[in-house]
């Protein structure tokens, strides 16, 4: 299995947006600008994030993204699969035609792994991520570091 930047990026986003959607919406350009993620890429993500029920988007201005249900209830499993992202690490995708149209040797191990990792991932919460005292301290250091560049803009601009 190889979890490819969009499965990687769209649950940095939906850490990024628990952390900092307190009751106001969070618009995507926050959550590039915090965690450098392209925002058309962003755009992309969480249309396939709201289409899945796992977001939900406010228009007009301040407005932005918000969870569709507490952080408690969403999994990252969850968050992968709602960006086309698969949890599989056998060679044929899970389809048991690996070696010239039939199963081969190894595929139930490895089909084994997949859903132990599917397990695995299905079992993290949102709201687990947040909690972890690592998680808060690393997204107090990215706003820190926004406000360092922030400041420099503005002195630069006098």
């Amino acid at each position: 299995m190889r979890l490819t930047t969009k499965g990687r990026y769209a649950v940095t986003a939906m850490i990024d947006l628990t952390l900092h959607a307190q009751d106001k919406p969070i618009s995507l350009a926050d959550i590039s600008g915090r965690q450098s993620i392209s925002l058309s890429y962003l755009e992309q993500l969480f249309s396939r994030l709201r289409q899945s029920g796992l977001v939900s988007s406010v228009r007009g201005p301040g407005g932005g993204y918000h969870l569709a249900m507490p952080s408690d209830r969403i999994f990252v499993a969850q968050i992968i699969t709602a960006v086309n992202e698969s949890i599989d690490t056998t060679s044929c995708q899970g389809k048991g035609d690996c070696q010239g149209g039939l199963i081969c040797i190894t595929h139930s191990l490895w089909q084994d792994l997949s859903n132990q990792i599917h397990e695995f991932l299905n079992g993290i919460s949102l709201a687990d991520l947040v909690a972890k005292q690592d998680t808060q301290e690393i997204a107090q250091r990215q706003l820190d570091q926004l406000l360092v560049l922030d400041d420099n803009l503005q002195a630069q601009a006098c």
